[in-house]
């Protein structure tokens, strides 16, 4: 038998540390882990909060969107340090390259389109089947009419060192998909070689939202603004020779343009439609005159036709000093200040 001396400096102990025995069942029982603290600590955070919300509603309210600011503010603090400097960096690019990709062209030329090239063979641009006609343009001649349009805009650039040429025209007929008059006139051009004006399409581009002549003329200053940071100086409108009235004088007078600085283009009509687009224009000229703007009656519901696709126009958001002049609708001139010479 086993002796133990009483100055043993082991201890005994009599049951498991890490299990409690239990006298009762006379088994061993596993010991509780005490529950997380941090949780107990947010749980009486909750029970203080709550008492003090039913005491005091209103404070607790204030307490509460206070700290929400201050914890918005931080977070906008850090975002500005950490990316404001980038933004600001770009921004510096921009300026420094004046952000506009012609910001030496002083003057427009603009062609209005009046059809949509429907063919695939570029070969075929003065033949009428190539192109998607109204039941008014269906006129032998008439594909020459556009193919003149396009010479006289390319040529007339071609003499203008600082001008930029602008065919433009929307997506306005169904029929012909969803391809813009303005894209049209430009991949003829490009199928023509420039017409000896190779130097030309470096500065020719595109305005695809315009649905009749007003729009020709607004959409097509306010795209030259996009490109060149600046109004025109001077502005050449090419289209046919019957439509100088409508174009020179009550589109030119409804945007306050000063006469002298504008000039007008005009080719003739084929033989076989002449006279009936004298008539045509007659009573669209008159249309105009009562609305000179083209917002409401006839006008605003050709202009809703002329949009089977719904595009969304982009305009005046890269012109923002003539946003009053997009949004006026009245038979008598627009009223506002304007970035050119009013003077007529």
């Amino acid at each position: 038998m086993k002796s133990y001396s009483f100055g043993s400096s082991k201890a005994f102990h009599a049951y498991s540390r890490s299990s409690d025995f239990d006298l009762e069942s006379g088994t061993i029982r596993k010991s509780r882990k005490p529950k997380n603290s941090f949780s107990k600590m947010i749980k009486s955070l909750g029970n203080r909060l709550h008492h003090m919300f039913k005491l005091h509603p209103i404070l607790v309210f204030i307490v509460c969107v206070s700290f929400g600011i201050t914890v918005l503010i931080l977070l906008s603090s850090i975002y500005e340090n950490q990316f404001g400097s980038t933004v600001t960096y770009y921004k510096k690019i921009d300026l420094d390259n004046d952000g506009y990709p012609f910001a030496n062209l002083k003057n427009l030329v603009m062609v209005a389109g009046h059809s949509v090239y429907t063919s695939s063979d570029c070969g075929k641009v003065d033949k009428e089947d190539s192109w998607f006609l109204e039941s008014y343009q269906k006129n032998p001649g008439q594909a020459a009419t556009f193919l003149s349009h396009i010479q006289e805009g390319v040529e007339a650039a071609g003499k203008d060192d600082e001008s930029l040429l602008l065919f433009s025209g929307g997506e306005t007929r169904k029929d012909a998909g969803p391809r813009s008059e303005a894209q049209s006139y430009w991949a003829v051009a490009e199928s023509k070689g420039w017409f000896g004006k190779g130097e030309v399409r470096s500065r020719a581009l595109t305005e695809e939202h315009a649905r009749d002549s007003f729009e020709n003329l607004l959409f097509s200053v306010c795209r030259f603004r996009e490109l060149t940071g600046s109004y025109p100086q001077n502005i050449t409108v090419v289209s046919y020779d019957f439509k100088e009235e409508r174009f020179a004088h009550l589109h030119r007078s409804a945007m306050a343009f000063p006469e002298s600085r504008f000039f007008y283009l005009g080719t003739p009509a084929s033989l076989s439609s002449k006279e009936g687009a004298l008539k045509g224009e007659a009573m669209v000229r008159s249309q105009f005159q009562e609305d000179p703007y083209g917002c409401v009656g006839s006008l605003w519901r050709k202009k809703l036709k002329r949009d089977p696709f719904h595009r969304t126009i982009p305009y005046p958001n890269g012109c923002p000093e003539i946003e009053g002049l997009f949004r006026y609708c009245g038979s008598a001139p627009f009223p506002g200040s304007l970035p050119w010479d009013r003077s007529l």
